[in-house]
């Protein structure tokens, strides 16, 4: 049957790169959002959208019903679900096709098989796949897991028979917080995903993750698009991602993936699916089957020159694969970087608002669900792009995702690029020497920013362009008009600074300065002069709209430039750097003295009051416990004594900063 419209069922980078592949293919693309998502890039770009419920995912992209009429209002003659969401769930596949409609997926009992993790290790068994040692079956009793995890011996990993993505997943390793682990990844897998089974795992500590992507043609015909390697791991979410896995035997990764693939025959797989394992020297073992495309797919794309969106319509259309394993080959190496938008200073949380600067480089494939001036909400996931190289070998492609990232710039939300950009850089990364819980080990290094090798020049730039650029508009000569000034004078080498404005800055890691920019009398040369008393003398202009000329005695640098929405942002040969300038009397006053009251971090849903009216507590207890963009975030008491004010419920949302309660002083 041929596809004529297409109703993609999801939102963001995904949404927007199935409508690429759909136009490309004949095909008419049909969006959805939520109240939330009405002015997103997604609806935007695909044009036409049916809004289905308000923001939570659970009464819009989780809603079923609310997902079937739309796609019935538009005439929709398939579905695909793209990642997350409703992709993985049987009971919409049987709605989608009771309506009569494809869905771009495998069958719902492949779901049902693939999406319990327990039956999902039971169909890897029968197919003869090593799989890791553990409890047999899912449990649900917390005090049978207890006893169980204390026969197994510690480290054991707790995993929701319903988990994916990297959610789910709980490691114990101390017996002290056993019962709190245990009660945590009970309440989560039944929050998430509706169910409290979990699934008792021994722990491999020094392990790689290896992914096979297979598609199979539903009538027996498997192939597999080689692996993927997602070592690189934060709290069990994928951080970086690369294809082909690097510094493997390719026999051992040729019987990977023949396991993959007879998994995928013994029952008839339909669609793209991912087959994972945890790789521990010569020994390899079965981890889960994602069956749906995956967020990091585009390496594989790049690698082996095919569209998995395109191969996924043709399946779903009924003309098969087209190909054998034979026809598939891999080109060069690719590499892909999560862009987020999260706090590392405050453990990787979500970060949320409107993103006032985002520039992001060329020369490389980056697929993208936001653009500057949109807004990141705390209801789904905060991912702002996906950064990808694809290069002749990994060496060159991992320098060349470094220095992409060194000129991205994002303003308006906390982000993890600086951390990206780290790992990117790491010799023990660069040599393979990583297991899943290694950046856990180094997270201090890895989140401490880098020096700039020249700062002051790049600040003294930013000054000069700030003071050129802000007044253009008007009639008055910035340099003449002295009542802006304040009137010092500085001999440098016989010529002769007039005047100098003053200009604050403020870095992207919040350090500010004032500096006193003044013009030299002829030319288009500035000195700036630092707080220290450190002079710079540069020579600055504008070649094109956007583009400097800046030099430094016989040393010239082109960068690009501009001012927007109150900073200045610079593209230099060290990276992308953001300036906040403002008058000095911006920043005076301000009481800076911390309070006792308890505030949420972030806006998100609070799941449970940890404490009573009255109560006395201790600086470190917690006070409630949040959720916001899948995770779960303990907000504890910055000082001890007694709990007051509380003023919200189980159940309730919150804005970032919101007071949730107060600690009295003891004696109060």
């Amino acid at each position: 049957m041929k596809i004529k419209t297409l109703l993609i069922a999801n939102r963001g980078e995904i949404a927007c790169r199935i409508a690429r592949t759909a136009r490309a293919s004949g095909i008419t693309p049909v969006g959805v959002h939520s109240q939330a998502d009405a002015n997103a890039l997604h609806v935007r770009e695909i044009g036409h959208s049916v809004c289905i419920g308000a923001g939570p995912a659970a009464e819009s992209y989780l809603n079923i019903a609310a997902v079937i009429a739309a796609a019935r209002s538009v005439g929709a003659d398939a579905i695909h679900p793209g990642y997350g969401f409703l992709a993985e769930n049987p009971d919409f596949v049987r709605a989608v096709e009771a309506a009569g409609m494809i869905f771009m997926g495998p069958t719902p009992e492949t779901l049902e098989s693939f999406g319990d993790k327990a039956s999902a290790k039971e169909a890897a068994v029968a197919a003869g796949v090593p799989v890791i040692s553990g409890a047999e079956g899912a449990r649900s009793d917390p005090q049978e897991i207890a006893d169980v995890v204390r026969e197994m011996c510690l480290p054991v990993l707790l995993k929701a028979i319903g988990g994916g993505g990297g959610r789910g997943q709980r490691l114990v390793t101390d017996e002290t917080t056993l019962v709190e682990d245990i009660e945590g990844a009970l309440r989560e897998a039944k929050s998430t995903f509706g169910s409290e089974g979990l699934l008792l795992e021994k722990f491999l500590p020094e392990a790689r993750h290896v992914e096979v992507q297979i598609a199979g043609d539903g009538k027996g015909h498997v192939v597999h698009l080689f692996e993927r390697d997602c070592t690189l791991q934060r709290r069990h979410q994928k951080v970086i991602e690369e294809a082909p896995a690097w510094g493997l035997p390719r026999t051992l990764l040729d019987q990977i993936a023949q396991d993959a693939v007879r998994l995928g025959e013994t029952l008839d797989y339909r669609g793209l699916g991912t087959v994972e394992f945890l790789v521990a020297g010569e020994d390899y073992f079965f981890l889960e089957v994602n069956p749906r495309i995956q967020v990091e797919h585009p390496v594989t794309e790049v690698i082996t020159g095919l569209d998995l969106v395109a191969l996924h319509l043709r399946i779903a259309e009924g003309v098969g694969l087209g190909l054998v394993q034979e026809d598939l080959k891999i080109s060069g190496h690719a590499v892909e970087a999560r862009l987020y938008a999260e706090d590392p200073a405050m453990q990787f949380a979500p970060s949320t608002g409107t993103l006032t600067t985002l520039s992001l480089p060329g020369g490389l494939r980056i697929d993208s669900g936001v653009e500057e001036g949109d807004v990141v909400t705390p209801y789904y996931d905060p991912m702002i792009a996906k950064l990808i190289v694809h290069a002749p070998d990994r060496e060159t492609a991992l320098a060349r995702l470094a220095t992409a990232l060194d000129h991205v710039a994002v303003e308006g939300v906390q982000t993890n690029r600086a951390f990206l950009t780290a790992l990117a850089r790491n010799p023990e990364f660069e040599r393979m020497q990583v297991h899943t819980r290694w950046i856990d080990g180094r997270l201090d290094a890895l989140t401490q920013a880098g020096p700039l090798a020249r700062p002051e020049l790049w600040k003294a730039a930013a000054a000069i362009l700030f003071v050129a650029t802000s007044r253009r508009d008007t009639d008055a000569d910035p340099w003449t008009n002295r009542d802006t000034f304040t009137g010092w004078r500085l001999g440098l080498g016989g010529d002769q600074i007039e005047a100098g404005q003053p200009v604050t800055l403020t870095d992207s890691a919040g350090a500010s300065e004032e500096l006193l920019v003044g013009p030299v009398k002829h030319g288009d040369r500035y000195t700036v002069l630092a707080e220290n008393r450190d002079a710079a003398t540069l020579s600055v202009r504008e070649t094109t709209p956007g583009r400097w000329r800046v030099s430094e005695g016989d040393t010239v640098h082109l960068i690009d430039a501009r001012l927007h929405a109150g900073v200045i942002e610079l593209d230099t040969p060290e990276g992308r750097l953001i300036f906040h300038p403002a008058a000095p009397l911006d920043y005076a006053g301000g009481d800076a003295a911390a309070d006792r009251a308890v505030a949420s971090p972030l806006t998100g849903m609070i799941v449970e009051i940890k404490v009573t009216e009255g109560q006395p507590v201790t600086e470190g207890d917690v006070i409630a416990v949040m959720e916001s963009m899948k995770l779960e975030i303990s907000i504890r008491a910055a000082a001890t004594g007694i709990s007051s004010n509380i003023s919200v419920s189980n159940g309730d949302m919150v804005d970032r900063g919101q007071v949730i309660a107060e600690i009295l002083p003891p004696e109060e």
